[in-house]
């Protein structure tokens, strides 16, 4: 076998395929178009971002990957395989932390781990270890009712963290309710979190900003029906700096892309797709 026949046998296929994806949905006016003839791939260990205007799709597509919805129509694959419903090779993180009240910290972040069979030493090892990353090993002992609002989306970001086998952390707009100091603050702490163990990121944001901050690649989306708008590479080394030339020239750039998207004329161009009665 020749060298070349080698690497390629090595090379890993991507986390997340997605193939022509469509779905709709049911509406108060009839059936929305949600996602449109959807197509991309997802590498191993990539942070991608997944922004647009309201409308386009980002949290449907992300509840596909979850295995929390059914696509009408088209493939999406998690490792190769077809996704038929949630699972453990998921970590999931939404916008509310929906933490268990009676546990302590470090009992939500062990529950994933019980949930899975993991020996009681181990498991507590792993969630106190993932706890330290995110500056949370001195409250470990706390109850969520303890902690700041910032505390507690860091506890459900460890949780989700925790997981062995979960390949995949799937995040929705996590820190959208968070003032922003406290926000900026937990954009540090996942970026810290994946540097030091990397698993594949899905992150769907509104926040443009922080898009560039944290992602590998940002896909920009289309909205009505949501579809590929834009890639963008981020090819800006980490720690990044906000106040850059090129970070501020990239949120422009995906600023102006955006507003473009989300023009009224642009928008009535499609309305016919919009909404199917």
């Amino acid at each position: 076998m020749s060298d070349v026949m080698v690497a390629a046998a090595k090379t890993p296929g991507p986390v997340i395929r997605a193939e022509n994806v469509d779905h709709y949905y049911e509406g108060q006016s009839g059936w929305i178009h949600a996602l449109s003839d959807l197509n991309l791939e997802i590498p191993p260990k990539e942070f991608l971002c997944v922004i647009g205007p309201s409308g386009c799709g980002k949290s449907t597509f992300l509840k596909i990957v979850a295995g929390l919805v059914q696509q009408s129509s088209g493939k999406v694959l998690l490792n190769g395989a077809p996704i038929a419903g949630p699972g453990p090779d998921r970590g999931i993180v939404f916008q509310e932390p929906a933490l268990f009240a009676w546990r302590t910290v470090l009992g939500n972040v062990e529950f994933g781990l019980q949930m899975q069979k993991i020996p009681k030493a181990e498991a507590k090892r792993r969630a106190q270890s993932i706890l330290e990353i995110v500056g949370l090993g001195h409250v470990m002992n706390l109850y969520p009712y303890q902690l700041s609002g910032g505390m507690r989306h860091r506890v459900a970001v460890a949780r989700a963290w925790a997981l062995p086998n979960a390949d995949l952390l799937l995040m929705d707009e996590p820190f959208s309710a968070i003032d922003a100091i406290n926000r900026m603050t937990l954009q540090d702490y996942l970026v810290d979190t994946w540097t030091r163990e990397r698993r594949t990121v899905l992150y769907v944001t509104h926040d443009i900003d922080e898009a560039v901050y944290l992602a590998d690649r940002i896909l920009l989306m289309r909205p009505s029906p949501g579809r590929i708008g834009r890639f963008f590479p981020v090819d800006i080394p980490r720690p990044r700096d906000r106040n850059s030339v090129e970070f501020n020239a990239l949120k422009m750039q995906i600023t102006e892309e955006m507003h473009r998207f989300a023009d009224p004329s642009d928008e009535a161009a499609h309305a016919s797709q919009e909404v199917i009665a």
